[in-house]
């Protein structure tokens, strides 16, 4: 994983807004209605060119495909694994039951979306078929990526098992322990295929933080933080002969324009966080919910071997912050872990985190980037002494 001695790198958590015509054949595809299968083909080959250059233009240095050729960060697993069946019931978040407002805001934003809510279920034991569909992702981003000035670093995404139990529900195994493990297993297989490609796999795990308010919101703050242990435990087993600089892991409350008055506090979550095999955490801390929790980071310390990867420009609203605010949030997040060196400047959360559901608009999108990169170089001269160009 880089990093760097002279100035604040920059990258983003990996979702990108898709454009219409490939999110119809997206959404037709998990459906199991009739597309065509070459202009998907198509349809991706273009939107990952397009995402790529934009990153490129915003001066990201750590870059990936977008997710363009997905329907959202972690339902397409069903489409890689047997074992899925019928429909989950996902049960809502606490604030979703409490402000119905907030549900007929939603529905009336997003009418149609991907399956988040009534997702397959394991009805079976799950086998993943085979890296074919994950090494044509690799193969299209590398390519592509390959174009013109490269990026400093490629990286990958997948979902963690966590997130994976709480969104496609059990119905087979005998224990959700049970369940994770055999998740873990399979997934091991795709998260292997992104190492192995040369490119650095974030695995994205809103389960650690998001799923306090949903999955486990009728336990204590301390059962939640033995399930993150089981969690952290399942990516770790997931991710065995793969080196830790070479994964990283996104953390993060859910990336929703709600409340949020019920997420965990982040003190709370660290410790486990930290027994991830990972070589950096990312953590959203531009949500207004969490914007105040770098001072987490002076109570219970990153370990000196872990990369801080903290959002700047947070994924949910189209306002597009000024370089001198993102640099003051880099500082903040340089002097929380006393290392300008270990900090890369991202985003929150994604900006296409599923099909149809983007809070911000493209235009927007690549403005947030740009200031992410602009913020990043203001920090940088401060912090490493040097008269800004800004």
């Amino acid at each position: 994983m880089i990093f760097s001695r002279d100035r604040i790198l920059t990258t983003h958590v990996g979702s990108l807004p898709r454009n219409e015509a490939l999110s119809e054949l997206l959404v037709r595809r998990e459906a199991g209605e009739r597309f065509d299968p070459a202009l998907l083909d198509a349809e991706m080959e273009k939107a990952v060119r397009h995402v790529v250059v934009k990153q490129k233009q915003a001066g990201i240095d750590s870059g990936n495909d977008g997710e363009q050729q997905r329907v959202g960060f972690q339902t397409y697993v069903p489409q890689r694994m047997s074992g899925f069946g019928g429909e989950s019931k996902r049960r809502r978040g606490r604030e979703f039951e409490e402000f119905p407002e907030l549900v007929q805001n939603l529905m009336r934003r997003f009418p149609n979306v991907s399956r988040q809510q009534n997702a397959p279920q394991a009805q079976g034991e799950l086998n993943y078929h085979d890296t074919s569909a994950i090494e044509t992702e690799i193969a299209r981003f590398r390519r592509v990526a390959g174009e013109g000035e490269p990026f400093a670093e490629n990286f990958m995404t997948a979902p963690s098992p966590g997130i994976i139990a709480s969104t496609m529900l059990n119905a087979f195994y005998d224990s959700n322990e049970a369940y994770l493990a055999a998740i873990a297993r399979e997934m091991s297989k795709e998260y292997m295929a992104i190492y192995r490609a040369g490119l650095v796999l974030q695995i994205d795990a809103p389960d650690l933080a998001m799923d306090r308010t949903m999955f486990y919101r009728d336990g204590t703050d301390a059962d939640f933080v033995k399930a993150v242990e089981l969690h952290v435990a399942m990516i770790n087993k997931a991710t065995i002969g793969i080196p830790r600089d070479r994964v990283r892991l996104h953390v993060c409350y859910g990336n929703w324009e709600g409340p949020h008055i019920h997420d965990i506090a982040l003190e709370k979550i660290l410790p486990p966080l930290y027994h991830a095999n990972v070589g950096a955490l990312s953590i959203e801390f531009s949500n207004p919910r969490h914007a105040h929790e770098y001072a987490a980071l002076k109570r219970v310390p990153l370990p000196k071997d872990m990369i801080l990867i903290p959002g700047v420009v947070e994924s949910t609203s189209n306002f597009v912050e000024h370089p001198e605010v993102v640099a003051r949030r880099i500082e903040e997040a340089v002097a929380a872990i006393g290392d300008r060196e270990r900090v890369i400047a991202s985003t929150d959360c994604g900006f296409g985190t599923f099909t149809r559901r983007e809070w911000v608009i493209e235009p927007a999108v690549w403005l947030k980037l740009k200031s992410i990169r602009e913020g990043a170089d203001i920090a940088s001269a401060r912090l490493w002494g040097r008269k800004s160009a800004a």
